[in-house]
Formats: structure tokens, C-alpha cells, sequence
């Protein structure tokens, strides 16, 4: 096979623009259908380019893309190195990669490290005899009984880790479905065939993978099978492979444990350059419910320092439930009570729903949230639709009542697809709230003050300027706990960001002396508030408003 064609892209030579990124998080079959048979497709993808562009985001993460018996929606991968049909061909992909890079927006795919789907030809063929030569490419024991420490992740569908596969009678080992066996990294082959499907990508012109699954990539009897050492050699290896032969190129690791252990993956800048701070985004939603500052100052402080390279990816919802796994029992159950009283909503430990539906469709709060994701410390990603305020369908099976057609007018099918709308790969949103006849792009678009406008504005003024992406981060500690506070800094450059989390007006006192003389200058409208002195500096702020200001010394 001849080389893919290299693509000339737009972009300065920084090897940290991870840092100042925004991310828009995409599924190729839910953002729009370029032939009419129901299912989204990369051709579909080209065509709304330009809406991302529009939106202000800066990288595209799309959810994988592959051959797949999409029973786990593309996370259980039967070729690393092909498109799925549905969504298109190779060249599909390529003229997309080509037409999102002249756009200025870099690619993100994902690499699912940790498994690959029982119909995958490594596994098929492993599985045909026990001295096949791919069968020490997985994991495998004459009984149960190894590894008894790890927990099991999907305990609402799943009763062990290992898998009794009748053909070569033997048990293989799975940490999540078990129609998606675990590779076997010790196994050096394994680590050759992960980084050539990698390199195949790589040399097409990703911009870098969002590593899923990566703490359990190694099992060892006695342990929890979770964050092992053996883990970080195989990741510090991976990003050796990557830094020899691409520059400018990205890993980010998916690891849903303590900021404290997930700080391992980042090593001495040496393993993943980005790592999802998932703790926080639970404690954000607790917090407002709370109307306390109290569950974000504490994670945040728990939260270690990381190379200077390295970056958080913070986020508020994303194609999974909203994981609850590292959150107290007591706070697991206050946050089902708050936000999921209907069983329905929940799916393994967590909640199965979209932004707005969780905060009640009330714009004050989503502006809120966002407003902290995109001043708080990381790099922060978008959720396809949340930026229209898009709803959910609780009763579609799985993780599927988040992952609905994206909602791009209020004519056939919404505009994403112009097939029968039986055909289309789940149902569209049709309620009265979120339903696309009301709520979508078109018509979000012509309002000035629509969610999509404030978005956009707000994600402008987030870009302004490196102190959010790239600055420190230093809480103050106000009386009122119902306002968060905290100042940013980098260099000369600082910002104050106030948040009040209460749903009705507060009043506050922030202790501003180290700013005597300085004078904030609100972001949103260039106004200058009155000029900071010694004493406590007053403001009052109305339910779930907040202000971000610049401090100059004028």
C-alpha cells in the first residue's frame, strides 16, 4: 500500500497547543447523514465543519470510527486499521482530516489499548487452539480463580472478569463486557501490532489518540489489576515510539481514578501529555446543589502537581454516564437523589444524562457550569450538542439516551438525516422541552441570545488569552461559601473569576489586598469596576451569575 498523502496544515509549531485547546467531542454516526441511510457518516462530518469552526473550538475528539460489531458503540474494535462502512471509506476519513485542517482544527481518534472485540482476527484465531500463535496475544487460565482482586467495572450486566470460552476450554479475561477480551501487554508482539495500527493513523495526520481503558492494561495476581508499574512501561514505551518518529503529536489518557493516582500517568512528562481529571466533574454538580464552593476547593486541592507539559482535561459530560466512581459512598447517594431519583437514570455507577436535562434546562445554571469549565484549570471539552442545550432519552437501552442525533433544525429528521425516521440509528429527541422541532442549531443561530451565541462568546474570550489554559490557580476564601473565587495568573496577566453557586443573589467580600491599585475590567462587556484597595472588595452577584475580570494596574 502506498503512503497516504500528507497534508499541509495551518498550525504554528507549538508542541504544547494541547494546552490552549478547546475540544468538541464528536460521534461520527450522531452529527449528520450525507447518503439517507439513517446513520451519520464522515462526508456528513465535512459538511458541518464549518459549525465547529463557527463554534470557536479548536480540536475535534471523534469516538472510534472502526470496524466494530458495535456492540459496545465502537469500543470493541475488529480492525484497528479501517473505517466502519457506515461511516465511510478511508478516503472519506482523509478528505475529512484534509478539509478539518484547513479549517485551523486538529483530530483526536481514539485507541482502545485495553481490548479489542471477541470478532477481531487476533482473537478468533486465539481462540481456535490452545498453541495458536496469537493465543498468548490475550489472556487466558484453566479457571477463575486468578486476579481476584480486581473489581468488576460493569456490575449491572456483568458477574465476573473472566469469560468461559467453550471452543479452546479455557477462561479469558475481560475487565468490562465480556465480548471484549483483554490483550495481553506482556506480550511484546501485542505492544508492536498497538503501535503499528497507531503509526497507520498517525501517518494519515491525527493529531494524537485519546488512550482509552489504560489502567488495566496489566494484570498481576494480588493486586487490584489497576495502575500497576507494569502499566506505565508499557505507556512510557508507547510515547518513546510516538516521540521518535512525530513531533507535535498527543496522547491523552482515560484513567477514571484519584487525581492522586492518576497523576502517575503523566510520569516525568514522559507518558501521557493529557489525562482527564475526572473526580471534579461530580463535584462541580455537587457543588451547585450544595450552593457550597466546598467540594471543588477540596478536590482541587487534592489535585498534585503535574509536569509543566503535562494538562488536565476537564470536561462536564461526555458520551458515558456521569461517573460517579470517585465520589464517597454518602456523596454517591446524595447525587443520585439530586439529580437521578428515577432508577431509570442510572447505569452502572452513574448517571446517564445529558447537561441540561441534569440542571433542569435552566440557563442560568448551564452558563454557570460552563463558565467554571472553561475558567478552572485544563484544557476543556464540549459534548456534541450541549452547546444547544440538547436533551436526552432515558429509556433508550445502554449508554444510548446521550448519544441521540445531533438536532441541526426542525424540518425532517432535524435536519441530520433525509431518510425515513424508522431508518435513523436512534430515535430523534421529540418531547416539548428538547425536542428538535424547538430546539436546534437553525434556529439557536439567528438569536443573539440563544445558548449557541453565548457559547460561542464565551469560548472567544476563554481563547483571549493563556491565563486560563495555561496559569496558576489560587482560591480565595470569602465569608459567603456560597461563592467560589479564585484568581488565575500567568506572568503579568491576571484574572479573577467569581462564581456564585446559590440560586439567589449573595454578596461577597473578597480579601483583594494583594491587588491594591488595580483596577477589574469585566471580560464579557470591557467594563471597569471600581478600583481595588486595601480593604475587602465588595460585589454582588444574582442567582448563578458570574464574573470573570481582568486586573490591570491603569
Amino acid at each position: 500500500m502506498s503512503s497516504p498523502p500528507q497534508n499541509k496544515v495551518p498550525f504554528d509549531d507549538d508542541p504544547l497547543w494541547y494546552k490552549d485547546a478547546v475540544f468538541y467531542e464528536v460521534h461520527v454516526r450522531a452529527f449528520k447523514d450525507s447518503n439517507g441511510d439513517g446513520i451519520g457518516d464522515f462526508r456528513g462530518l465535512v459538511e458541518k465543519l464549518d459549525y465547529i469552526e463557527e463554534l470557536g473550538v479548536t480540536t475535534l475528539w471523534l469516538l472510534p470510527f472502526y470496524p466494530s460489531p458495535l456492540r459496545d458503540d465502537g469500543y470493541d474494535i475488529s480492525d484497528y486499521t479501517d473505517v466502519h462502512p457506515s461511516y465511510g471509506s478511508l478516503e472519506d476519513f482523509t478528505v475529512f482530516l484534509n478539509e478539518a485542517h484547513r479549517r485551523g482544527l486538529r483530530v483526536l481518534t481514539e485507541i482502545v489499548l485495553n481490548h479489542t472485540s471477541d470478532l477481531h482476527p487476533w482473537f478468533r484465531e486465539a481462540r481456535q487452539s490452545r498453541d495458536d500463535a496469537k493465543r498468548s496475544w490475550y489472556v487466558w487460565n484453566d479457571t477463575p480463580d486468578l486476579y481476584q482482586a480486581a473489581r468488576i467495572i460493569f456490575t449491572d450486566t456483568e458477574r465476573s472478569n473472566w469469560t468461559w470460552d467453550p471452543g479452546s476450554k479455557a477462561y479469558y479475561w475481560h475487565r468490562f463486557f465480556s465480548h471484549q477480551p483483554d490483550l495481553n501487554y506482556d506480550n511484546p508482539s501485542v505492544r508492536e501490532a498497538i503501535w503499528s495500527a497507531m503509526n497507520f493513523w498517525l501517518e494519515r495526520g491525527v493529531d494524537g489518540f485519546r488512550l482509552d481503558a489504560v489502567p488495566y492494561l496489566v494484570e498481576r495476581d494480588g493486586t487490584s489489576c489497576e495502575n500497576l508499574p507494569e502499566t506505565h512501561e508499557v505507556l512510557k514505551w508507547l510515547r518513546r515510539r510516538l516521540d521518535e518518529s512525530y513531533s507535535a503529536k498527543f496522547l491523552l489518557a482515560e484513567a477514571n481514578q484519584w487525581p492522586s493516582e492518576v497523576r502517575a500517568y503523566f510520569g516525568s512528562a514522559d507518558e501521557c501529555h493529557m489525562a482527564f481529571h475526572f473526580p471534579l466533574m461530580p463535584r462541580m454538580f455537587m457543588a451547585m446543589r450544595l450552593e457550597d464552593r466546598k467540594p471543588i476547593v477540596e478536590i482541587m486541592k487534592q489535585t498534585p502537581e503535574i509536569p509543566e507539559p503535562c494538562q488536565w482535561g476537564v470536561f462536564l459530560r461526555n458520551h458515558d454516564e456521569l461517573t460517579l466512581e470517585m465520589v464517597t459512598d454518602e456523596e454517591r447517594d446524595y447525587l443520585y437523589d439530586e439529580y437521578a431519583r428515577d432508577s431509570t437514570m442510572r447505569l452502572n455507577v452513574g448517571i446517564r444524562r445529558r447537561l441540561a436535562p441534569l440542571l433542569e434546562n435552566d440557563r442560568r445554571r448551564i452558563e454557570l457550569m460552563n463558565g467554571m469549565l472553561l475558567s478552572l484549570p485544563g484544557s476543556p471539552i464540549i459534548y456534541y450538542g450541549d452547546e444547544i442545550g440538547m436533551g436526552d432519552n432515558i429509556y433508550l437501552g445502554d449508554r444510548n439516551g446521550v448519544r441521540t442525533p445531533m438536532q441541526w433544525s426542525g424540518g425532517w429528521n432535524a435536519g441530520f438525516s433525509t431518510a425515513d425516521p424508522e431508518r435513523l440509528y436512534l430515535p430523534l429527541i421529540s418531547n416539548p422541552i428538547y425536542g428538535y422541532q424547538a430546539l436546534n442549531v437553525e434556529s439557536q443561530r439567528r438569536s443573539l441570545n440563544s445558548l449557541f451565541s453565548w457559547m460561542k462568546r464565551v469560548i472567544k474570550i476563554r481563547k483571549s488569552s493563556r491565563v486560563f489554559s495555561r496559569g496558576s490557580l489560587n482560591f480565595l476564601n470569602p465569608a459567603n461559601h456560597r461563592a467560589l473565587a479564585y484568581i488565575r495568573e500567568l506572568g503579568a496577566e491576571k484574572v479573577l473569576a467569581v462564581n456564585n453557586l446559590s440560586d439567589s443573589a449573595q454578596a461577597v467580600e473578597l480579601d483583594l489586598s494583594r491587588f491594591a491599585g488595580f483596577i477589574p475590567i469585566e471580560m464579557f462587556g470591557g467594563n471597569p469596576f471600581p478600583r481595588i484597595s486595601s480593604r475587602p472588595y465588595p460585589l454582588t452577584l444574582g442567582p448563578y451569575q458570574f464574573f470573570w475580570f481582568r486586573l490591570r494596574r491603569l
